[in-house]
């Protein structure tokens, strides 16, 4: 999950080269600035947060949380629907935010 400033040019720079880094990494979008990567383990999960901090922006917010597929599978969702993103997650993964 991020909050990246983009009140400048440069600033709407370092969020599309941001957004574009996760997306390279693997990550799909859940919702706007709110990222998803399927892990197939808890190593695995820590490993990809070890390499998102290689390409941090220096000003924002950026948060990271780890959570079972079967966590991720109780979410409710309370308006509008799923989308296909979130139905190519495998199954008995870790999912990463």
């Amino acid at each position: 999950m991020f909050d990246l400033p983009v009140e400048t040019k440069a600033q709407v720079r370092t969020y599309t080269k941001f957004r574009k880094e996760l997306i390279k990494q693997g990550f799909l979008m859940m919702q706007y600035s709110i990222y998803v990567k399927s892990c197939l383990n808890k190593d695995a999960a820590h490993g990809t947060i070890s390499n998102v901090r290689r390409f941090l922006p220096k000003d924002g917010h950026v948060r990271s949380m780890i959570i079972t597929e079967r966590q991720f599978e109780k979410m409710t969702i309370l308006v509008g629907e799923s989308n296909r993103n979130l139905e190519i997650l495998g199954e008995n993964r870790t999912i990463q935010f």
